[in-house]
């Protein structure tokens, strides 16, 4: 508001540019008000002991000051494009006075700056409906700010506008997509958000599931690389993999993780898909408040895990399907079918066999390589999860004594294998491999454990860490990562990501079980909520202003966390701060603007 001028100066703000215009354009002998309220000049005049250059015109008529250049003292000398008796930006005027900022207007020195009349500017003004900062049409404010779009509302000017509702065949603001109903479980959400393994391509009609594996990124696939395997990237449930090195990561926008001290992403949540608060850049997005969640730990973790399905010796194979040799044959356990210990995965990502020409329990290496590797007519792939339950001791456990999760499915589902009878005298469908991989920042207090038969062998950063090969009945390993051998062997250094790979194979009738305990496991992931804007400081927001909300010295933003301003502990010498000691207290030094306090 501008203070004690006289009746010219109360003029809307678009009068003001217009008088302007008419300022650059004013005759000799045009007067205004000198600049310090002194006695009015003309071009070329002089009243107060200094000369002014006939081109160098304030916008109200007046010239420029001819005393020294004193950037916050009310007077606009020459070189500066404002003056509005204050150091401080993001009130029109930079605090260094040589530059008006954007969406403002500052025509008198020693007065605040005005805002320009203007669509864009975020201020809901006379003839405009919604105003959401910026002139661009299809965001639900049309370009000139007379029009709210079709499907879309725009409650708070200044704002981002969303969708009016989900179901009105509109897709607008973080809807993603629109079947003509408001209900789940049907590919898009009761809040028109795709569900997981699902695409909606035609607005109004039925969304259709997702393949998984076909080379092709659709839906809510993050990735598709047309293959079952783990640890290239791309999980087998077309989710992004963190790619890690001997523990060092490469942060990946959409993989979940967070790395420790990573500030190439502001967020992440776990995929690549905008209009959630994090953008397919994982950056964060207007009009949401964002937080880092640490569970630690949670209820449950799940993670992927790979089956290939075998038939096996006396188990009525049918044509074109083959026999595998290594499947329902010999018994015994045996180490040293992948050995050494701590020795190598492959390039791959898969075991490698150590037992040359064959063994007790084995057939060779091709035999073996088909174990982990889709082969057309030996294995089938099928594609799930393992959920692991919190226990009361803070450990995570998968424990299934009758592990059988291809009954129904694989070579028996196909009609191409004979199911088998256990030990229960229950039919199953034995001869089986599976794979899983997670990752894990490494503490030092991790434990893992495992109980199951036949063949178990665990790798950790790519080394081999337990060796349960061989056909037999259940049994245990542990691998303690508080042992400091075990540790060395394994080249772990704390603080950095690891992968821990567990292969697994069932080979025999008549059991089969699978039981995996891991210790210390802690997520870290970004949760976003449509709330900034509302003028109320929700959970994981610094500041919310409402409409005041925007960029600029001072303010709070539109993702409602603070920009640069006094009280923030650094000092912004382009905003007129010479001191900052994180606070905006008096009388300790540094004053409540970020000056230097004398005396």
């Amino acid at each position: 508001m501008l203070k004690h001028s006289p009746p010219a100066r109360t003029r809307l703000a678009s009068l003001v540019l217009a008088s302007f215009l008419l300022a650059l354009t004013a005759c000799p002998g045009d007067e205004g008000p000198d600049d310090d309220g002194g006695t009015p000049v003309t071009d070329g005049g002089s009243t107060d002991g200094g000369n002014t250059d006939g081109g160098d015109m304030l916008p109200d008529g007046g010239s420029y000051d001819p005393g020294p250049q004193v950037c916050g003292d009310g007077k606009q000398q020459r070189g500066e494009a404002c003056d509005d008796g204050n150091n401080a930006s993001g009130d029109g005027c930079r605090a260094n006075c040589m530059e008006v900022e954007s969406g403002y207007v500052c025509p008198y020195p020693g007065e605040a700056c005005v805002k320009a009349a203007a669509c864009g500017n975020g201020l809901l003004e006379q003839n405009e409906v919604c105003d959401d900062r910026n002139t661009e049409s299809n965001d639900g404010c049309s370009a000139d700010c007379k029009v709210v779009e079709s499907g879309w509302t725009c409650p708070l000017q200044g704002q981002r506008c969303k969708a009016a509702a989900c179901g009105d065949k509109v897709i607008a603001g973080e809807e993603e997509c629109e079947d003509g109903n408001a209900a789940k479980g049907d590919g898009c959400s009761d809040t028109c958000r795709l569900e997981q393994g699902y695409k909606c391509d035609v607005v109004g009609q039925p969304c259709t599931k997702t393949t998984c594996g076909d080379g092709k990124k659709e839906g809510t696939e993050q990735c598709d690389d047309g293959n079952h395997d783990m640890g290239d990237g791309c999980s087998p449930l077309c989710v992004l993999e963190p790619k890690c090195v001997n523990g060092t990561c490469e942060a990946r926008c959409g993989d979940g993780v967070i790395l420790p001290g990573d500030t190439t992403e502001e967020c992440d949540d776990g995929n690549v898909r905008s209009n959630d608060g994090c953008s397919s850049t994982c950056k964060l997005e207007a009009g949401f408040a964002c937080v880092r969640v640490t569970e630690s730990p949670p209820a449950s973790v799940e993670i992927p895990v790979v089956y290939r399905d075998f038939c096996g010796v006396n188990s009525g194979c049918k044509t074109p399907v083959a026999t595998h040799p290594d499947f329902n044959d010999a018994n015994g356990p045996e180490q040293g079918i992948v050995g050494p210990k701590y020795g190598p995965l492959g390039a791959d990502g898969k075991p490698i066999y150590a037992k040359g020409a064959g063994s007790a329990v084995t057939h060779g290496k091709t035999a073996f390589d088909q174990w982990y590797r889709d082969t057309p007519n030996v294995n089938v792939t099928e594609v799930g999860t393992l959920k692991l339950n919190k226990q009361a001791n803070g450990s995570y456990l998968f424990d299934d004594q009758t592990f059988f999760p291809l009954d129904a499915s694989g070579w028996v589902g196909l009609g191409k294998e004979n199911l088998l009878k256990d030990n229960n005298n229950i039919d199953r469908n034995f001869s089986f491999t599976s794979e899983t991989r997670y990752w894990f920042e490494f503490k030092g207090t991790e434990v893992l454990t495992f109980l199951g038969d036949d063949d178990v062998w665990v790798f950790i950063n790519r080394k081999l860490a337990l060796d349960l090969g061989g056909v037999h009945g259940a049994t245990t390993g542990t691998v303690s990562l508080a042992d400091a051998p075990t540790v060395s062997a394994l080249g772990l250094v704390k603080g950095k990501i690891y992968e821990v790979v567990v292969f697994q194979a069932e080979r025999h009738t008549s059991q089969s079980s699978y039981k995996l305990t891991l210790n210390n496991f802690e997520t870290q992931r970004t949760e976003c909520k449509s709330t900034c804007g509302n003028g109320t400081i929700d959970p994981g927001e610094q500041c919310d202003k409402g409409n005041e909300n925007g960029p600029g010295y001072g303010k709070c933003s539109l993702t409602c966390i603070w920009n640069a301003r006094c009280g923030d502990g650094i000092i912004q010498e382009a905003d007129g701060e010479d001191c900052d000691d994180g606070n905006t207290n008096a009388r300790d030094g540094c004053s409540p603007v970020c000056r230097t306090e004398v005396g």
